[in-house]
């Protein structure tokens, strides 16, 4: 069969596919479904318990989470087995007993900002030779990395990847055991586990798995090769820890995955759209939102989905990540700007008023100035809500890695800061839009920044700020806008349900 993606660059699938709304799925190219195997916790309780120290104090625990929020979700998991072995959180490194990196690839800074706190952590290993030191996460599916520390940071007790992270008790009993550092990272996944163990934050919101792995070998991405090929979880897993969720009390449930808009493709009788409306039909279910989609398959069915799902929140993250069609082609993207374009329209066509936030790479190996003007273009032409906007980061063993790169990180610089200046113009006038409106609000607690101001968020994920009581946590309110700034908006409150309802 003919490749799609070349008929879709010649402008030959517009007709056919894009502007029915089908996208381009592919069902012949995936890999069979993963195998769905339960955790085993009654081993986990009974094999790798770690009692308490000679002192009568229980072991205590620190993760430091780097990246997406996958990696979050990641950390919950590992902070559930480490409590059921006993352990408990820790304040601070000083009172750790095992300090844990979960960490991201996706950018060089990340991985330097990693390196550079384990080895400020090289004085406290030698004070205290008992703790144990761990990294976990993308980073650690690299080769390059795992030399690395065998080399350079031979104070790391304990390096494993995203594929055996169920592993984890086995792995630091072992760690604590030995004097060399313990090394196991999996190539890719055999099995899909369930039933692991979590310690989620408390609050309103959630991130439940439905999907890993991304299959679209981006060439300037990373993922494929840390997270591996894609697997969806059954869909009857993903609904019995939504029930969960909803009789723990979390309002506010994002569906996570590399591709989230791929989900089943690999199952063969589920599609994402489905599970979408199978979702908002949960008995009890306040907020559904997801992340991330790719522009790929984004079909009408799904449009269709999102639009008629009422508690499908009215916000898309839909990374184009660059405006010019001969940068999306070397990029390996499988839209060309038309077909974004289109799409775009397509989904404003059916939920008005839809929050539309993107990701932008600037400075991409041989994008020309030209070509940068069409990504600036295509900006103010979308008019997106928000964006994350980042320069070209090269990735071990990634095609992207060995193209020619004519572009200084100078005028690298200058782009990136031209684009996000035209960026945040466009947000600021989109939140001076609200001035005098009554927004429902889901609050989530107080502030970050002042414990006397709440803090919620809007169906279309934009922060608000107001005064109110701690009483108010969990529930909605009605908020009228009085200050709005760039990146969140102020307010008053006007009434919260319990009041209307009365």
């Amino acid at each position: 069969m003919e490749n799609l993606i070349h008929q879709l660059r010649e402008g030959r699938l517009k007709k056919h596919a894009m502007e029915e709304g089908r996208g381009l799925v592919f069902g012949t190219h995936r890999s069979p479904a993963a195998e769905c195997a339960p955790f085993d916790i009654a081993k986990l309780t009974e094999q790798y318990q770690v009692g308490q120290k000679v002192s009568g104090q229980p072991y205590r625990y620190l993760i430091r989470t780097y990246g997406c929020q996958m990696n979050e979700h990641d950390t919950e998991v590992m902070a559930g087995m480490l409590q059921t072995m006993g352990y408990e959180p820790a304040s601070d490194v000083e009172s750790a007993d095992f300090i844990l990196f979960n960490t991201c690839a996706v950018r060089e800074n990340a991985e330097d900002k990693v390196f550079g706190e384990i080895g400020r952590l090289r004085p406290l290993k030698q004070r205290n030779p008992e703790l144990v030191l761990g990294l976990c996460g993308c980073m650690a599916q690299e080769k390059g990395v795992q030399k690395l520390v065998q080399d350079k940071f031979p104070w790391v007790d304990l390096v494993f990847g995203t594929h055996n992270l169920h592993r984890l008790p086995q792995l630091l009993t072992e760690a604590r055991q030995s004097q060399e550092t313990v090394l196991e990272v999996w190539d890719y996944a055999p099995q899909t586990m369930e039933n692991l163990p979590k310690v989620r934050a408390q609050g309103t919101r959630a991130w439940v798995n439905i999907q890993y792995g991304c299959n679209k070998f981006c060439t300037y991405c990373i993922v494929p090769y840390t997270r591996g090929a894609e697997r969806s979880r059954l869909p009857e897993d993903i609904l019995d820890e939504i029930r969960n969720l909803i009789a723990d009390g979390y309002r506010d449930i994002t569906l996570l995955g590399q591709n989230v808009n791929d989900y089943g493709v690999d199952l063969g009788n589920m599609t994402f759209a489905q599970l979408l409306r199978q979702v908002n039909s949960l008995e009890g279910i306040d907020r559904i939102r997801f992340t991330t989609s790719n522009p790929w398959n984004f079909t009408q069915e799904l449009i269709d989905a999102i639009a008629e799902s009422e508690h499908v929140v009215e916000h898309i993250h839909l990374p184009v990540q660059s405006g010019n069609n001969r940068i999306l082609k070397r990029m390996n993207r499988s839209h060309t700007r038309e077909a974004y374009l289109h799409l775009v329209q397509r989904i404003r066509d059916k939920i008005p008023g839809v929050s539309l936030t993107t990701d932008i790479i600037v400075g991409f190996p041989g994008e020309t100035e030209e070509e940068f003007q069409d990504t600036l273009k295509l900006v103010e032409e979308v008019r997106f809500d928000n964006a994350f906007t980042f320069i070209y980061s090269a990735r071990e063993n990634t095609p992207a890695a060995t193209f020619e790169d004519t572009v200084t990180l100078a005028e690298k610089k200058a782009r990136l800061k031209r684009l996000n200046d035209m960026q945040y113009s466009i947000s600021r006038e989109k939140q001076e839009q609200y001035v005098g409106q009554e927004l429902d609000v889901l609050v989530e607690g107080p502030s970050k920044t002042n414990p006397d101001v709440l803090a919620g968020r809007t169906r279309k994920n934009q922060l608000v700020l107001f005064a109110g009581t701690s009483a108010l946590v969990g529930q909605h309110v009605k908020v009228r806008v009085t200050e709005p700034q760039t990146w969140l908006l102020k307010g008053e409150i006007v009434s919260h349900r319990g009041e209307e309802s009365a």
